[in-house]
């Protein structure tokens, strides 16, 4: 049960990448011609809805919905966080040193929306919603009980890249409820298409990573033989 619920996490965080990136490229030699259209350099990648809890100077619990997010490395394991300076949640994670990353499923796609609407700084976001904080058992930030995932992360390290500042944080412990060992629906996560400003959600499953790309590499080798 374990591996199946270590598997479902992998997928909602690694879904970011998935997304679709599009470009012009042309063969030489009268080769067949690539009609894609280029969108220029623009963002069009859909990624997955994190909301990152974090708790203020004075220990105030608050959440942010954001898209800018990825895993980015095993070992250690660690994910990114891309903020704004003037968000709440920069400036939390910058004075307590830790996030924690909170994966909403389908059910509760209008609380992670409105996480991303206001400011902590001017409400309380949980009280208004109505979820329940929890505070983490390895770092100093809180997680939302009614989520079916939460990761807790150590900040290592942090980059400024122009308008955001990346936040490297040290996966902890990864937190999920026992229900998903099974339930396909437990972890049935959202994705933002930032273009578009919608939200989708995970569609079937297509095929078994590490496994079913081996069809090619056995019609290569039945080629050779």
């Amino acid at each position: 049960m374990k591996n199946k619920i270590t598997l479902h996490i992998i997928v909602a965080l690694l879904v970011g990448i998935n997304g679709f990136a599009a470009e012009t490229n042309q063969q030489n030699g009268g080769k067949a011609m690539d009609k894609k259209t280029s969108l220029g350099a623009e963002i069009s990648l859909m990624t997955p809805v994190w909301v990152i809890g974090s708790y203020d100077k004075d220990g105030k619990p608050n959440m942010m919905t954001a898209a800018w997010v990825g895993i980015c490395c095993s070992k250690p394991p660690c994910v990114t966080v891309s903020l704004r300076k003037a968000t709440y949640t920069y400036h939390n994670i910058m004075e307590r040193k830790a996030f924690t990353v909170n994966i909403p499923s389908k059910n509760y796609i209008k609380e992670a929306d409105y996480f991303g609407t206001v400011s902590g700084k001017e409400v309380d976001k949980l009280a208004a919603t109505g979820l329940t904080p929890i505070k983490g058992d390895h770092v100093d930030a809180p997680y939302i009980k009614e989520f079916p995932v939460s990761v807790e992360c150590k900040l290592v390290n942090t980059l400024e890249l122009g308008l955001h500042t990346m936040f490297i944080g040290e996966i902890m412990d990864v937190k999920a409820d026992k229900t998903m060992g099974d339930n396909k629906e437990a972890l049935n996560m959202l994705i933002f298409d930032p273009k578009q400003r919608n939200y989708y959600g995970l569609g079937e499953n297509l095929g078994k990573a590490f496994s079913i790309g081996k069809e090619i590499t056995n019609s290569q080798t039945n080629r050779i033989k």
